[in-house]
Order: structure tokens, then C-alpha cells, then sequence
């Protein structure tokens, strides 16, 4: 059985076998700090889903991003939204928002590029990397929304025009959706097996917004963006740090398959009552046990996430291989998932 199959199985709840499938999340942090053990690491376990490299992402018209948002300076992403980066191996942060709060009305609008760019990506070379592998493919170009309009207000100000409705924003907003939709059309278009998006929507304990805002706002894009998915056959997976517990049910509702989500902040136990209605695409508590956990806890924690939302299907064992885990800790997670019954 291939891991394009055993993923499929395991979206769709028919997952019989004796293997959950596994993937894995790397920052340059890891193989910067930890080659030896990384390469220990993918030498000893199979991962059974892969973005698509960026050795198969060419244009037709080249994107405008410079610089590498990983080194230590500054990066310019694809919509002109400068990072600064402080630490190699992490992501940056955007320091300086390119419509400003002093501009009420977003007037000036005019240092967001759209980048169009993306729609001419190859499709043939993306297709010929699907045809060369037997993974699960996901496409590589992200949706994100809310995340998008925190590159270009900053995260304060926008907040704020959310809570005061303002037009200027919610007129950006609709330009920035349209063009989510626009670009997943065309990754629809190719072979990739899954699409993903994301947005990092909870703090420690709760929604950044109020689940009512974003209901109102943000699940009809939701609901686009989970329909293009099914219109070309594709399931649809979605990524979003801290604790998103009030937002599951309408993922569900959606028909997103597959969550990566901070299941530790939120409380495994907690998700039992999804079991069997969504996936739970990891992920491995890394703020705590990644960090400075035991190999013992480490199994147990995979043997809570099995008895609690397996259900011939609905775990993918994933976890971020990012800055402060320790190496030995996310060898043992594989080797827990690999010896799960």
C-alpha cells in the first residue's frame, strides 16, 4: 500500500491497516542545530505526506519576493510585506505594516501588490512531481486570510477595523479572498492530492476574535474555499496554532478533512467528541513535551491521541521539528507511531 493510499484510508475512515500515518514538519532550525540526529530521523522513519518542493514551483512571471525569510535580515514576501528576521532557522515578523492604522479609511492602498504571479505557476512540473512520488501531496502556495490582513494593518490595527466593521477593511478583505479563491482554483487544477490553507486563530486559552466575528466574516470564505476543494476532487487541509476548540464544529460542518491543530493547548481530551467526524492531523505537544518531556511521556501522550480519536481513521502522527525540541523526543514520537495498536 502506498502513503497516498493509507492517507486517503485514513481521511475517510476506512483506515484498517496497522499503520497511522505519519508526516513531518521541519523549520531550517533543525538541520541547522541537529543534522546528524534530523538525518537519523528520516532515515529510520517513512513520511507519508509532502508539500510540493519548491524545485517544482516555477512561473511564468517570477514572483516579486526577495531574500530568505529563514536568514537573519530582511525578506519581501510575494505581496510587497517586508519580514525581519533575528534568529536564522525561524520565520521572521513583519515589523512595519504597509497600510498603517494612521491611514483610517485605507486610502492608500497601494504598496499591496497581489501576486497574480502565482496563478501563472507550471502546472505540467507540478504534476510531474505527483506522478514521481507515491505520497500525499499538498499544495504549497497558502491561503490565509486573517493571517494576510495582519501582514498588511499589523495584527493591533486590524483587530481593531474588525471590531468596528470598517469598510476600507472589509473592501480588502474581499480583494484578498478573491484571490485566495482565484489561486486555489488553479492548485485545484493540478494533480496535488490535498489542498492546504491556514490561519493561526487561537491564543493559549481562547479564539483571537469572538467565534461570532468570526462566523459572520470569515466561515463564508471558509465555506469557498472547502468548496473549490470538492469541486476538483481534493481534500482540504488546515493548519492553526493555539486554542481553536470553538471552531472545530463549524471546520467539521465545512468539510475540512484533516486539522493541524494544538490538540496538547486545547486538551485532548476535550476532542473526544469529534472522533470519527474530522482528522486530527497531529500535532505533538512542542511546548512542552517536545521540549522537556521524557521518552515515557512522549508514548503515552501517542497512546492518549490513538485511544481518543482513532477511529479507522482520523490521527496522521505529525509533529514540528522547530526550535526548542529536542531531537531524541521527536525520534521517539515515530517510534511510538510506528509501534501503535
Amino acid at each position: 500500500m502506498t502513503s497516498r493510499e493509507l492517507v486517503k484510508m485514513t481521511l475517510e475512515f476506512r483506515n484498517t491497516t496497522d499503520r497511522v500515518p505519519t508526516d513531518l514538519w521541519l523549520l531550517p532550525w533543525a538541520n541547522m542545530n541537529y543534522p546528524n540526529e534530523l538525518q537519523k530521523i528520516t532515515d529510520d522513519f517513512n513520511f507519508d505526506i509532502v508539500q510540493l518542493p519548491d524545485s517544482y514551483k516555477k512561473y511564468a512571471i517570477q514572483p516579486i519576493s526577495e531574500g530568505d525569510s529563514y536568514a537573519r535580515g530582511t525578506a519581501v514576501d510575494e505581496w510587497g510585506v517586508v519580514w525581519k528576521n533575528v534568529q536564522p532557522g525561524l520565520v521572521g515578523e513583519v515589523k512595519h505594516a504597509i497600510v498603517p492604522g494612521d491611514d483610517v479609511d485605507w486610502e492608500d492602498t497601494s504598496r499591496v501588490h497581489f501576486p497574480e504571479e502565482l496563478l501563472t505557476i507550471d502546472v505540467d512540473t507540478i504534476n510531474e512531481f505527483c506522478a514521481s512520488t507515491d505520497k500525499f501531496v499538498l499544495s504549497s502556495d497558502l491561503v490565509r486570510p486573517f493571517e494576510r490582513m495582519q501582514f498588511i494593518r499589523g495584527t493591533e490595527d486590524f483587530l481593531v477595523d474588525l471590531a468596528l466593521e470598517n469598510e476600507g477593511m472589509l473592501n480588502m478583505l474581499a480583494k484578498v479572498h478573491d484571490f485566495n479563491c482565484r489561486l486555489f482554483e488553479v492548485w485545484g487544477k493540478t494533480n496535488v492530492d490535498g489542498l492546504f490553507m491556514m490561519d493561526d486563530w487561537g491564543s493559549q486559552l481562547s479564539l483571537l476574535i469572538n467565534p461570532k466575528v468570526w462566523r459572520t466574516l470569515f466561515k463564508p470564505m471558509y465555506r469557498d474555499y472547502a468548496n473549490i476543494a470538492k469541486k476538483y476532487g481534493k481534500k482540504l487541509f488546515f493548519h492553526s496554532d493555539g486554542n481553536t476548540l470553538s471552531i472545530i464544529p463549524d471546520l467539521i460542518e465545512l468539510g475540512f478533512d484533516a486539522v493541524n491543530l494544538q490538540i496538547f493547548c486545547i486538551g485532548v481530551e476535550k476532542l473526544a467528541e469529534f472522533k470519527g467526524k474530522i482528522t486530527f492531523w497531529g500535532e505533538m505537544d512542542r511546548q512542552h513535551l517536545l521540549v522537556n518531556g521524557s521518552p515515557e511521556d512522549i508514548d503515552n501522550a501517542v497512546k492518549l491521541i490513538y485511544k481518543t480519536l482513532w477511529a479507522d481513521g482520523g490521527i496522521i502522527g505529525q509533529c514540528e521539528f522547530g526550535a526548542g525540541a529536542n531531537p531524541d523526543l521527536v525520534y521517539q514520537l515515530y517510534k511510538s507511531w510506528n509501534s501503535i495498536k
